[in-house]
């Protein structure tokens, strides 16, 4: 297409501006930024502190319909979102979470926003970016080697090897690594016992990390790990093995926000990564708090569709961090909901309403979904050149009749420009006062009617199933204290149920718990439901295939 530029071409073609000035901008000085180049830094804790006086803004989220191949373009409107407020006069900052390099080399390539709507510098974000991955990797894993290290040494504190339950991580797709036998090769090398790794996105460090309120508190945290259990049958702390205070070291800097900006050069807070399909899916609520100190309105995201990274955003992060979000936008795309309505992704081109509106099932279920915990809703339709009016049309007539707005967006092609009105409605409903924030469960209702809460509640099934294996472990961990906990559902994006292939708002399924494990330090219990696995594989043909360095030096295929 003639004039088509690429999101990594618009991205090389940014007018940057010294990162220094972009902190002016929040009235962060100099010195409390540790730069990463001209382009990134982190805050100090120090001044993140010294704004605990200081009034919030209004907290917005921006989340989605269940993600389908054709694309909804979450991070890109949250990013225009931002850029939109701005626009019109509000002093608004963007907080989005860290890409994993599973995913950047597996199945979707970078996640910096895309076209007019994207943080930069692009390629630094999706790739090492200032290392916090790295850092959270390296402290999950010295947890690790000092677990087995202590066995070796005499095992102290009597851990049944058979019921370690912390494993080792790494932020790659590698499905050969879900199950493995370590310490094989003789007596020098330990006592042998199966284990395996999880993607780094899916560590309970990286949980900690985005749920700490400071240094102190994500220290405490990390004492707080469980990491197997005892013949006893008591469990095993990170403090005991006296790893607490050397993970927190590995993490000292990684716990700090890192400051980018937009292509309009509005400032961006990137921390933290979890996904929301196995973890919980939202950015740091550090990162969080200090912008609602420093802007009148924060955007940010929570992961997938709204289901998964809605929920656990309200039932977990705002729960534990007592944050009031004043809005939410769902985004939706006209191609997406034909393929919720049945439509083959190569079919989508074409004009197909009554596909739309079979599709806009899947829409209204998570309109009614956000709903349940008082928050007020707007539909961002995520323009695609493809769009007719007619369509664009009965997406809109839909909402209309769901009692909701939907706006037209054009944020990728347009920038600010073209996501003002969605900026203005968001303003509105903010300013109105109709948010009555609620979580969906109160924390002292026991752990497996928690799960059947969400599942029946908000992905509208009949029942959930578990073993009795699972079922003994809840109540064990009632018992010891840790009934209050919120959970934290691994399960599919692709559908509310666990059949990936179920799109739409199918109700009625069931849904199979087949695992839990307890996050005491992060303050969750996750089930693992269906087949979703913590450690994703790579896709036939992984984005790998086509990334590479060009002659001038300059990466290509990462987005």
């Amino acid at each position: 297409m003639a004039g088509y530029k690429s999101d990594i071409e618009i991205a090389r073609a940014a007018s940057k501006k010294p990162i220094l000035e972009i902190g002016a901008k929040l009235g962060i000085p100099a010195e409390a930024l540790a730069p990463y180049g001209h382009d990134k830094a982190k805050i100090g804790a120090e001044f993140i502190g010294s704004l605990s006086d200081r009034p919030d803004g209004k907290l917005i989220l921006v989340t989605a319909i269940n993600p389908t191949p054709a694309g909804e373009g979450k991070t890109t409107t949250t990013v225009g979102l931002g850029d939109g407020l701005n626009r019109i006069g509000k002093k608004a900052v963007i907080c989005v979470r860290e890409p994993s390099l599973g995913p950047c080399f597996g199945v979707k390539g970078g996640a910096a926003g895309g076209g007019h709507a994207q943080v930069v510098p692009m390629e630094d974000i999706n790739l090492h970016f200032t290392g916090d991955f790295h850092a959270i990797t390296s402290a999950h894993n010295l947890l690790s080697a000092m677990v087995d290290n202590h066995i070796y040494w005499g095992n102290e504190l009597d851990i049944d090897t058979r019921r370690i339950s912390w494993r080792r991580v790494m932020d790659m797709n590698d499905r050969a690594l879900r199950q493995s036998v370590i310490s094989l090769g003789g007596v020098s090398n330990g006592f042998p016992r199966e284990s395996g790794f999880d993607i780094t996105v899916a560590s309970e460090v990286m949980a900690i990390l985005c749920l700490a309120q400071d240094l102190a508190d994500l220290e405490k945290r990390l004492g707080d790990i469980v990491i197997g259990y005892k013949f006893d049958r008591t469990p095993v702390f990170a403090r005991d093995l006296k790893a607490d205070r050397a993970m927190a070291v590995l993490l000292k800097d990684a716990v700090q926000p890192n400051l980018v900006q937009t292509l309009e050069n509005n400032p961006a807070l990137v921390h933290g990564g979890p996904f929301a399909n196995i973890a919980h899916g939202c950015n740091s609520v550090i990162a969080t708090k200090a912008a609602l100190k420093l802007g009148d309105y924060v955007v940010t995201e929570a992961g997938f569709g709204a289901d998964l990274g809605a929920e656990k955003f309200f039932d977990i992060k705002c729960r534990k961090a007592s944050l009031k979000p004043a809005a939410a936008v769902i985004v939706a795309t006209v191609r997406a909901l034909k393929m919720n309505g049945g439509v083959k992704k190569d079919a989508l081109s074409g004009e197909n309403v009554e596909a739309l509106t079979r599709g806009c099932a899947n829409l209204g279920r998570h309109i009614a979904n956000v709903r349940k915990f008082g928050v007020p809703v707007v539909v961002a339709i995520n323009h695609f050149t493809s769009d007719t009016e007619a369509e664009v049309a009965a997406v809109k007539d839909y909402v209309s009749r769901h009692g909701a707005e939907a706006i037209l967006c054009r944020h990728w092609a347009d920038g600010s420009a073209g996501i003002e009105d969605l900026a203005h409605k968001v303003v509105e409903l903010a300013e109105g006062g109709q948010a009555d924030f609620k979580p969906l469960y109160p924390d002292a209702m026991p752990l497996l009617e928690k799960i059947e809460t969400v599942a029946t509640k908000i992905y509208h099934a009949a029942e959930v199933t578990a073993d009795r294996t699972v079922r003994d472990q809840l109540k064990a961990w009632e018992d010891q204290g840790y009934g209050h906990l919120p959970v934290c559902i691994a399960k599919t994006q692709y559908s509310f149920s666990t059949n990936p292939a179920l799109l739409g708002a199918p109700e009625g399924h069931v849904v199979h718990v087949r695992e839990v494990r307890l996050s005491a330090g992060a303050g969750f219990v996750v089930a693992i439901t269906g087949e979703i696995m913590t450690m994703p594989g790579l896709p036939r043909i992984p984005s790998a295939e086509r990334i590479f360095l060009n002659d001038e030096g300059l990466i290509e295929g990462l987005f």
